[in-house]
């Protein structure tokens, strides 16, 4: 297997090497941006943490030196299937520190705008061990609702196993798909990228069980109601099948790290919030506060984009989407530069879900400890310096206002298609947030 590769962005419609990149071990790398990209004119820096410069090596006292993972290759790391099938196909022991090979090999169509030089090559390696399969010109819904033979053979040749891809991290089944001018369906990587017109995520249910069935049904309603409540979604404000729709048991969703201007593919950066603030791993622990301060350490619009943060978990609270953690937040920069959240994602009834998912991130006090109500949340913020005064004065001003949209979530979701038995279910939650948004006023 490889130890050394490069790294490539995708900038005005082409692949650009970047930087080069050392595995040094299972969980350790080095990293260093190529001089001929560096003091390139359009050259952008690869993710939020990793400033366009030069960062030389300086050993410890020992000599050594540290060359932890930077934390946004974390994001290009497969999961959930994709990492089981990487983990067989390579001949590995899987373990929490395995990352290096599975980025070596995998990281070859991810979420954003970065891909690893390696992992393309083992991906046309594989591809040609099965021509059959690349003889597809396209499928119609019908072929991807019954999962016909057709279709398997056609994503597991581009998503590299046929439950799975990847390119996408998390537990439920998932395939990043594009459309051609036709309406035809491809695997994301079949298409080029001239012949696209749009490019989708389609989901299928984390397990077997109607709980896992209902929470994926209820996931294109919740991503509509978050519109119709003012947040950012991947769907039109009016409920308009402009960015979801759900054929059966597969939810898709419009992607919006892909943007297509005058005819030509933007591929947008998009940086997980467990990146953004410097977490390494899949199971960091850390506080809301944390990834509020890494947030607006990096947006263009502070205040608007904390409104939106805050909102965001209001919303999760009322609609008891417990699957908080901090790969299911990201932040993103548009082709004109702006850096802003990405639209909502991954806004479901997880507390139906089997597995029991609990809230893994929480706001917190000075001390550390938990905090539930949000007049003592914001006034922590204060105090800690995260906001100021004049900030926590029109934030407050902005959820008092948002406690009418909140106290009308009944009458929303179910209009948004949100199932009846799990809206009856969230009505003390929401109930409960529309309470606290409206004290604040005092």
């Amino acid at each position: 297997m490889k130890v050394e590769t490069t790294i490539e962005v995708h900038l005005n419609g082409a692949w650009r090497p970047a930087a080069d990149l050392q595995s040094c071990g299972n969980d350790r790398c080095r990293l260093e941006y190529l001089p001929e990209y560096l003091f390139a004119d359009e050259a952008q820096a690869i993710a939020f943490g990793l400033p366009l410069e030069f960062r030389p090596e300086v050993p410890d006292e020992a000599g050594n030196f540290e060359r932890k993972i930077p934390p946004c290759l974390y994001d290009l790391v497969p999961q959930g299937k994709g990492r089981g099938f990487l983990v067989k196909h390579l001949g590995l022991q899987d373990h929490d520190s395995l990352v290096m090979p599975l980025l070596m090999a995998g990281a070859f169509n991810p979420i954003g705008r970065m891909r690893l030089a390696s992992a393309v090559e083992f991906f046309q390696v594989e591809s040609a061990k099965q021509p059959h399969a690349q003889q597809v010109q396209g499928l119609t819904l019908d072929d991807l609702r019954n999962r016909s033979d057709q279709f398997l053979d056609h994503v597991s040749l581009y998503a590299m196993l046929a439950g799975g891809t990847t390119g996408v991290q998390g537990v439920a089944p998932k395939f990043l798909l594009a459309q051609d001018v036709a309406g035809q369906w491809h695997a994301d990587m079949a298409l080029a990228d001239d012949k696209a017109v749009a490019h989708w995520l389609m989901k299928l249910p984390r397990g077997k069980t109607n709980e896992d069935r209902a929470v994926l049904r209820n996931e294109a309603a919740y991503l509509r109601l978050a519109a119709r409540c003012g947040l950012r979604a991947p769907v039109g404000s009016h409920g308009a099948e402009d960015g979801v729709m759900l054929v059966g048991e597969m939810l898709f969703v419009r992607r919006f790290d892909r943007q297509i201007i005058d005819g030509k593919l933007h591929r947008l950066h998009q940086e997980s919030m467990a990146s953004v603030t410097g977490l390494r791993g899949f199971a960091a622990h850390t506080t809301l506060n944390e990834l509020l301060v890494a947030m607006r350490s990096k947006a263009t619009n502070v205040e608007a984009e904390t409104i939106e943060f805050i909102k965001r978990d209001v919303m999760a609270r009322a609609m008891r989407d417990t699957d908080n953690h901090a790969r299911n937040t990201a932040m993103q920069l548009l082709p004109d530069g702006t850096a802003q959240l990405t639209p909502i994602f991954d806004f479901a009834p997880m507390f139906k879900d089997p597995d029991v998912v609990p809230r893994s991130v929480e706001w917190a006090d000075a001390k550390g400890a938990t905090l539930r109500d949000w007049q003592p949340t914001l006034d922590a913020l204060v105090e800690g310096k995260t906001l100021t005064a004049e900030e926590h004065k029109n934030i407050v001003g902005e959820l008092v206002d948002f406690s009418q949209i909140v106290a009308g979530l009944r009458a929303l979701a179910h209009d948004c298609g949100v199932e009846k038995d799990i809206l009856d279910q969230c009505l003390m939650s929401i109930d409960e947030q529309a309470n606290q948004l409206v004290k604040l006023h005092a």
